[in-house]
């Protein structure tokens, strides 16, 4: 059986703000999800944003919520590069932002959900949910990490 989801929860000493600013900043997105270059990104509730993953090929994701500076959402594409993302091909990756009354700084909870229902063959499935369950620690380190910084 396939496990749907993923959730990681970190503390970031930054304000929410400051960490909403960050992840919905074009340039750091490339540099997070990219190959550098910063990401197409229409950010409203149906918006494209364009992962350009240089080899993996370009990786369109759908805005779902924007909701500053709490919630960001977006559906991204499990399938071919290039296709466009849908319930049967894509998961839903959301974050949360809390203030952290006892740090000063914000609480992220990121859930990526919608693996066991992707139109892929179970093994494919559970191999996607396996890769982005040990991918996500590290990305959200590097999330708190540029959210540390003086300056965008």
């Amino acid at each position: 059986m396939t496990p749907n989801g993923i959730e990681r929860t970190i503390l970031i000493n930054a304000s929410r703000e400051r960490v909403w600013s960050v992840l919905s900043e074009p340039a750091f997105l490339g540099r997070w999800f990219g190959n550098g270059e910063p990401v197409k990104l229409d950010l409203r509730p149906g918006g494209l944003l364009v992962f350009d993953h240089g080899i993996h090929g370009v990786i369109p994701a759908r805005i779902q919520t924007v909701e500053p500076p709490r919630t960001l959402s977006w559906r991204w594409s499990q399938g071919a590069p290039g296709e466009e993302p849908d319930d049967s091909n894509a998961t839903l990756v959301e974050f949360t932002l809390t203030a952290d009354d006892s740090t000063g700084g914000t609480r992220l909870t990121m859930v990526e959900s919608g693996f066991a229902r992707l139109g892929l063959p179970a093994a494919e499935a559970t191999d996607r949910h396996r890769a982005n369950s040990q991918n996500w620690p590290g990305k959200l380190d590097e999330l708190r990490a540029a959210c540390a910084q003086t300056t965008p």
